[in-house]
């Protein structure tokens, strides 16, 4: 049976190439459907049968029976399959014209083309993976981390469906003993108003950590932005370069160097954090320092920390004061830079909290990186092994659920009937269906696998 809501299981077979465009050592064309066995008896030529599960060495011919390639064929006989149906994987040369013909052989013969994500959302529409594994796919090949790929394969296993279960699970049999209580007062006492409570503080206890840990995650898969700002040669490009091990901005004593935005990551506590240089802001510029100055500006605005750069060895430049006028109130760290050369500058911030050093000290570079850490994510280092919250699907489903918990707890408080909160209680049981059990409407299945390529 499909998971609820998404929808009756489909007959039809559907071909893709799985190997990204170009040329390269091999090419996948992958099957899926019930017309598999048929197609692969048609197209595939060798001898005996092919043996599910091992790779065969054939001949792969048109629809006319002409040989396109030579390569390795896979069957896998449903349900052992990635989708749950028959399935069949054809690795040939890497050459885009023979993966192509083979395509077009299956098209003739009676496969369609495969929609983005459609042997993944198979898989899901047959029970071989929940929808919160079959967005994890898409998450581990958009992976730009090493990081981000670990989270991704921790969601694949399907342990965030069985830790949300079981919390469903304590529910039910909390809202079973109020049922019995309200239905037969006589017979079945109502439960404990102690014990219910820790219940739900226990529920409620568990949904949060999940919250918070799916966070965490969406850090690890989106990253933390990082502009660093400051008048001219504070040391942007200096730090930048220090930061990542690597002269990557160009470094001068002219004023006006950096006239454009440069990009580049790094990683800290596992965290992606995007890294911007971006151009010295001062009043007096000419046209093109000016646009690269308003470029600034909108990377200040776009990132989640600034991370303010001042020469702390010079009396303060006016440009500085009002940069550090401007960023108050905001997340951002102050960097009194080249305190090696004096700390003239460094004594006139007035920010208490204010990193003083040099770009050029591993010292004051480990303290840079401990503050960005810790304003961008509590300093705490994320468990890449534990499934999290991924889709926003999800973190609404347990946002309710945990007001649902919250209301219900207050009304025991208030010493009100226990009877009263079943309702709290039925629609928690409900919100959490959506990331147990796979209740989607088919809006949320398009959103899930549009993000997915052909082929997977």
């Amino acid at each position: 049976m499909p998971p609820s809501g998404a929808g009756a299981p489909v007959s039809d077979t559907i071909v893709a190439i799985a190997t990204p465009p170009g040329k390269g050592a091999i090419a996948i064309v992958r099957i899926s459907g019930s017309r598999t066995r048929e197609l692969a008896a048609r197209l595939v030529r060798h001898d005996g049968e092919l043996v599910p599960r091992y790779a065969t060495y054939a001949t792969i011919v048109s629809e006319t029976g002409h040989a396109i390639d030579r390569g390795l064929a896979l069957f896998f006989a449903a349900p052992h399959s990635y989708t749950g149906e028959d399935a069949l994987e054809l690795q040939t040369h890497g050459s885009p014209v023979v993966a192509r013909e083979i395509v077009r052989a299956l098209l003739a013969c009676g496969a369609r083309l495969a929609q983005p994500g459609e042997f993944t959302r198979r898989a899901f529409l047959n029970g071989k993976m929940d929808l919160h594994a079959a967005a994890a796919v898409a998450d581990l090949i958009e992976a730009e981390s090493s990081s981000a790929a670990r989270a991704a394969l921790a969601n694949l296993g399907g342990g965030l469906a069985n830790e949300v279960r079981a919390l469903r699970a304590t529910l039910a049999t909390v809202l079973e003993e109020l049922a019995g209580a309200i239905d037969f007062p006589d017979e079945v006492p109502e439960p404990e108003r102690p014990r219910l409570e820790a219940v739900l503080a226990s529920v409620a206890g568990a949904l949060e950590a999940l919250r918070h840990d799916g966070e965490l995650g969406r850090l690890v898969r989106e990253g933390v932005g990082v502009a660093i700002v400051g008048p001219p040669n504070a040391g942007k490009s200096s730090l930048l370069n220090a930061l990542l091990g690597e002269d990557r901005a160009l470094v001068s004593d002219e004023a006006g160097t950096t006239r454009d935005t440069i990009e580049e990551s790094i990683a800290i506590d596992g965290v992606p954090v995007r890294l911007v240089d971006t151009a010295g802001i001062r009043a007096h510029a000419g046209t093109l320092e000016a646009a690269g100055i308003e470029r600034t500006r909108r990377a200040l605005a776009a990132a989640r920390i600034a991370v303010v750069v001042v020469d702390g060895s010079v009396p303060l430049a006016p440009e500085a004061q009002a940069l550090l006028d401007e960023t108050r109130g905001r997340d951002r760290i102050v960097f009194a830079n080249k305190i090696d050369l004096g700390d003239a500058g460094a004594r006139q911030i007035g920010v208490p909290e204010a990193l003083r050093g040099s770009a050029y000290d591993p010292a004051s570079l480990a303290a840079l990186r401990g503050a960005i850490a810790r304003i961008g994510w509590g300093g705490e280092r994320p468990d890449l092994e534990r499934p999290h919250l991924a889709s926003l699907r999800e973190f609404d489903a347990v946002n309710e659920a945990i007001a649902c918990l919250d209301r219900a707890r207050a009304t025991l408080s208030a010493g009100e009937a226990v009877d009263f909160i079943a309702g709290e209680l039925q629609t928690a049981f409900a919100a959490l269906g959506h990331v147990s059990d796979g209740a989607a409407a088919e809006e949320t299945l398009d959103g899930v696998f549009s993000r997915f390529c052909i082929g997977k």
